[in-house]
């Protein structure tokens, strides 16, 4: 089987010659510290860097991070230009590359243009309306059956919802029980996306680069093997015997390094996006009882307790999906998106040339006043159709946009309403007075302490 491309520009000669810093000292910035840049700035307090950086230098700014310099580019103008792309000015290969190659290279997020658009489109398949209802029934069994359990406990709930999602995705993703093999690929998965944000970007032994990498091989061998198999299977509905079995426009099949490479992306963007945005939820579920108790009241109204919810009746929990976009917008789970100029590009009075590095930040967009008056407060009727319709169509970009919009963007929303629908109908959701978590805002926010909740039984 090929081996992983390396993440470095030297290695991937199609790539566009990355911008010097002297071609970037026009724009306003800074530097940071000798090799390190800003690195562990960032890394310490994400949130709090951009706002300072946004408050020194304004909506554009040079900023050097993780070996190289980049342009980051705020609001949601910024974020239009880049993600929507409609001129084809930059690559998200070359953008995610120099994080993400050696962990997950070729995966949806990794491909540009035409080659993006036809793998796309024959991994669609596998989240058509007839599957996604098959995956829905296998979501209410798994979710029932465990979050039942946690009725009258108190417990630390990112460690739990993780290992309910990761289960969900054995049986829903993988087609396998849940067991010892879920547990390894879990651990390959947490060791690579923390990888993705390691301070060393050499797999060094020891390393968060150096475990992460390790991971990828271990999923590797675990899933190549499988392929043929599944392929040979019809029946099997699972997404991972579907991506075996898809194929493209022209007839052609993915190979065995294509598949498993979409299947460890796309594993990772929707195990640990929903297990960091389920729990953002329910902490907000916690924190803001009367909007809990209006949910509690739509599930309710959906179906009864103990009774799972029905692919047909996602449509009815509207104030559960306004209240997950409003969690969303205050928890981003991917804070930053980084593309790489192919031409050269002018933005807000600034020069940008061809090769330089840029990112929108869709958490720092998501607090603009510009676009959120009184930014910090929360309010979930920011999303009726009216107050969506009058905003800026980019203000509000959890799932990116474009040609690169998130492929599991339904399955998230589904999943998300089948496991809040489980979870209301049986019990209530507390905190302690004063408590407040910790946030870990990178690579993927999740709380410090796991999120210390009491899940009450409801009378």
């Amino acid at each position: 089987m090929a081996t992983a491309p390396a993440h470095g520009d030297a290695a991937n000669p199609h790539w566009t010659a990355r911008a010097g810093p002297g071609e970037l000292a026009a724009i306003p910035g800074e530097d940071g510290w000798p090799v390190l840049g800003a690195t562990l700035e960032i890394l310490r307090d994400p949130p709090a860097y951009s706002g300072r950086m946004y408050r020194d230098y304004g909506p554009i700014y040079r900023v050097r991070s993780f070996g190289f310099s980049t342009v980051a580019m705020m609001g949601a103008e910024a974020n239009e230009l880049v993600l929507f792309d409609r001129d084809k000015l930059f690559s998200s290969e070359q953008g995610w590359g120099p994080i993400l190659n050696l962990l997950f290279p070729r995966g949806l997020m990794l491909m540009d243009f035409e080659r993006h658009r036809i793998d796309r489109r024959a991994l669609q398949a596998a989240f058509k309306p007839e599957s996604m209802k098959v995956y829905a029934a296998v979501l209410n069994e798994g979710a029932a059956a465990r979050i039942a359990g946690w009725a009258g406990r108190d417990i630390r709930f990112y460690p739990e919802i993780k290992q309910l999602t990761l289960e969900l995705a054995a049986t829903a993703f993988l087609g396998i029980p849940f067991g010892p093999d879920a547990q390894k690929v879990n651990r390959a998965f947490v060791d690579m996306v923390q990888a993705s944000v390691g301070v060393v970007r050499r797999p060094l032994p020891f390393t968060q680069m150096g475990r992460g990498v390790k991971g990828r091989a271990f999923l590797i061998d675990y899933f190549g093997p499988m392929v043929e198999a599944r392929r040979a299977d019809e029946g099997a509905q699972d997404m991972f015997s579907q991506f075996c079995r898809a194929e493209r426009e022209d007839g052609s099949r993915l190979t065995e390094a294509e598949i498993v490479d979409h299947m460890n992306f796309l594993m990772m963007a929707a195990h640990d996006t929903i297990t960091s945005s389920v729990t953002s939820m329910v902490w907000y579920l916690a924190r803001e009882p009367a909007w809990q108790e209006r949910l509690r009241e739509e599930c309710l109204g959906a179906a009864p307790a103990g009774a799972g919810l029905a692919y047909d009746d996602l449509g009815k929990l509207e104030l559960a999906e306004m209240f997950f976009k409003e969690v969303l917008r205050l928890i981003s789970p991917v804070p930053s998106i980084p593309r790489r100029a192919l031409r050269d590009f002018s933005f807000g009075g600034h020069d940008i040339p061809a090769g330089a590095n840029v990112s929108v930040s869709p958490g720092f967009t998501h607090r603009m006043e510009d676009y959120w008056p009184d930014p910090d407060r929360f309010d979930p009727l920011r999303f009726t159709p009216d107050q969506i319709k009058a905003r800026h169509r980019f203000a509000w970009v959890p799932f990116g946009g474009g040609a690169h919009m998130c492929l599991g963007l339904h399955f998230a929303y589904m999943q998300m309403k089948i496991i809040v629908h489980h979870l209301l109908t049986q019990m209530r959701v507390e905190i302690e007075d004063g408590y407040e978590p910790d946030w870990q805002d990178w690579p993927i926010p999740r709380p410090r302490d796991g999120l210390k909740v009491q899940m009450a039984r409801l009378e």
